[in-house]
């Protein structure tokens, strides 16, 4: 499914946290912290587009709005909502 967002949104993909530490203890979902960290999938065509596709990015835990894209979760989320880009 190919996804065009419109005005000031981007479509991203979330990066997941590992399942276990370095020492290899499991992290229960319950105790995980919500991901924050993404990867940009689809941008809009809006005139002041600060992201292209591939871009990593930090976003507000509770920003956009959560789909699934072949299985996997995705969102889509305003640009206010993105609070940096990972250099």
């Amino acid at each position: 499914m190919k996804l065009k967002p419109l005005g000031n949104r981007a479509v991203i993909r979330p990066i997941e946290m590992e399942e276990k530490t370095k020492s290899g203890l499991y992290i229960p979902d319950s105790a995980k912290d919500k991901p924050l960290e993404a990867e940009v999938i689809a941008v809009s065509d809006a005139k002041e587009m600060p992201l292209k596709v591939g871009d990593k990015v930090l976003y507000e835990s509770f920003g956009g709005t959560e789909i699934k894209i072949d299985g996997k979760k995705h969102l889509v989320i305003d640009i206010k909502d993105i609070l940096a880009k990972v250099e």
